[in-house]
């Protein structure tokens, strides 16, 4: 009988067993110690964490099977792994951060110097034109370039308010000086200005020179403000994303990725890439920017190349002193029939005993050194790579070997979220179908924030500004409809005629609107208050660069109202 259980006991150690299952690995080592040398290496306490495997009953997250881990590490690990996660999303995102910040930094500087450059241009062109007699009325050139920087910033009124005042000032300085043996009272003047801005254009004293100006001016600043403002709100857009919590379904399923290999007791055990891939998409499908990140990435590049060509802000910045100098000549050459006009219409002066009387000479902008926006390009070559950036994050998160296996160890042994294996899962896309199918998460995980939303119009409302702006136009100033951005139409004048020098220029699509004096308690110059024609303004009232048109916010309540 001894011998014979002595030949049982040997057969049974020759027979194979079952292969191994889920957890076999951790039944077999009973052991914590590599677990508790990564953990004790961060600073956990060695005094919660279990020399060998427990029961693991008491876990919410990870599997309820043997385990390294309490209540209290399954908890730490759950906040850790969130924040290393949501560190190389940052990580990630820090070089398209950067990107537009940058730009927004570099064009802004870049079209204040012009700018300044281009003020100190014109006085220095007329100070050799006129002398003394220009110093005398600088104030009217300067404070033209404060309202032009004004309307820049966002700070100050309108761009059309501008150049009316403008010309309207430089009439009331000029043409008593054409007259010295005239004196004019407030009341005149008054007349001579409403006369000079009426919407049929019968007087005309500067000739075309105002509207070349205004043509050109305005498109250029029109343009820029809104560039700026399109790089600002990226900017702002984009960090503002990256750093967005994470829902309860990423934070669980982010945990089960890369904590709870440490609690089953194979923390070099990498999580399997299939597995990581399911994980970020569900966690950042509901976060990016798209479709709309191309949309506003096409509008940003196309109003940039508009602001290199036709509508050159270094360009029409120049121009400022050459069409004020044509608009001088003009009236010097023209004075005789636009006195006869003004005296038929405003009647006869009263005659003064006895001025600026413009030069014979045709002022001249000194040369200056084109200096091309070579920043466009730059710009151009850094967005093309950050193009397809929200849609390949995913893969860039999952690319770190703390969140994922090599892609060249994929066929080798990994974690799939109950033990060592093969991740057999499909990987699913990012959109909402594909993310209902999703085996990591949850289905109420895939919907779509309300932040999120709230991002995506912002993004939505910046495009649609600069596709305005690239027809010359300022969508908060005026009424607007999404056909007029498609090219045809009105703003079409406005697309590549901007050596205007040399032909004729269509009118803006606007006149200029008559001044009206306020004559209440003034009897010296007069200050001259605009018609706004149904235009709503807050006198005075300094409006930030986040402004939103009336028909942006509403339409952005109607999006986020509606299903997605």
């Amino acid at each position: 009988m001894s011998a014979l259980r002595s030949l049982l006991l040997l057969l049974l150690s020759l027979c194979p067993g079952p292969g191994p299952g889920p957890g076999s690995e951790a039944k077999v080592t009973r052991s914590c110690v590599e677990t508790r040398q990564v953990l004790g290496a961060r600073g956990y306490s060695l005094s919660l964490l279990p020399p060998a495997l427990i029961s693991g009953e008491h876990l919410r997250i990870c599997p309820q099977e043997y385990t390294c881990c309490s209540s209290e590490i399954e908890q730490r690990l759950t906040w850790e792994t969130e924040t290393t996660f949501r560190g190389l999303v940052e990580e990630n995102g820090s070089f398209l951060v950067h990107t537009l910040a940058a730009r927004h930094r570099k064009f802004d500087e870049l079209f204040r110097e012009i700018l300044l450059s281009s003020e100190r241009s014109l006085a220095l062109l007329f100070h050799r034109s006129f002398g003394h007699l220009y110093s005398q009325h600088a104030p009217v050139f300067s404070g033209l370039f404060s309202r032009l920087r004004d309307y820049y910033e966002r700070s100050g009124e309108g761009l059309d308010d501008a150049l009316v005042d403008f010309w309207a000032q430089l009439l009331e300085r000029l043409f008593p000086l054409l007259h010295p043996q005239y004196t004019f009272s407030p009341d005149y003047l008054f007349c001579l200005t409403r006369l000079a801005s009426s919407a049929d254009d019968s007087l005309k004293p500067f000739g075309d020179a105002p509207h070349r100006l205004h043509l050109q001016i305005t498109r250029a600043l029109v343009a820029a403000r809104a560039f700026i403002q399109g790089l600002e709100t990226g900017r702002d857009v984009v960090s503002e994303t990256l750093k967005v919590p994470m829902s309860e379904g990423c934070r669980r399923a982010v945990m089960r990725l890369t904590g709870c290999p440490l609690c089953r007791g194979i923390p070099s055990l990498p999580p399997c890439r299939g597995f990581c891939l399911n994980v970020a998409n569900g966690c950042l499908h509901s976060q990016g920017l798209d479709p709309d990140w191309g949309s506003y990435l096409d509008g940003l590049l196309f109003l940039a190349e508009k602001l290199q060509g036709s509508f050159s802000f270094e360009l029409a910045t120049q121009s400022i002193g050459v069409r004020i100098s044509e608009a001088l000549m003009y009236l010097q050459e023209n004075s005789v029939a636009v006195s006869a006009q003004v005296f038929q219409q405003c009647g006869n002066p009263q005659r003064l005993q006895g001025g600026w009387v413009v030069g014979s000479g045709r002022a001249r902008a000194p040369a200056q050194p084109r200096s091309p926006l070579t920043q466009v390009w730059e710009l151009r070559e850094r967005l093309g790579r950050v193009r397809g950036f929200w849609a390949g994050l995913p893969l860039a998160v999952c690319g770190d070997s703390r969140m994922a296996a090599d892609i060249s160890e994929e066929a080798a042994p990994c974690w799939t979220g109950a033990g060592r294996g093969r991740y057999l899962s499909p990987v699913v896309g990012v959109s909402l179908s594909e993310q209902l199918d999703n085996p990591e998460m949850a289905k109420e995980d895939s919907s779509v924030d309300l932040q999120t939303r709230r991002r995506r119009l912002q993004l939505r409302a910046a495009t649609t500004r600069m596709r305005v702006a690239a027809l010359g136009r300022d969508l908060e100033l005026e009424d607007w409809d999404e056909e007029d951005t498609s090219g045809s139409g009105e703003g079409q004048h406005y697309a590549d005629d901007w050596m205007a020098g040399t032909a004729a220029v269509a009118p803006p699509a606007r006149l200029p609107r008559p001044p009206r004096r306020d004559v209440s308690g003034s009897k010296g110059g007069g200050v001259l208050v605009r018609h706004n024609q149904g235009r709503s303004r807050t006198g005075g009232t300094s409006v930030g660069f986040h402004t939103e048109p009336i028909l942006i916010l509403f339409l952005s309540a109607l999006a986020l109202l509606g299903p997605r």
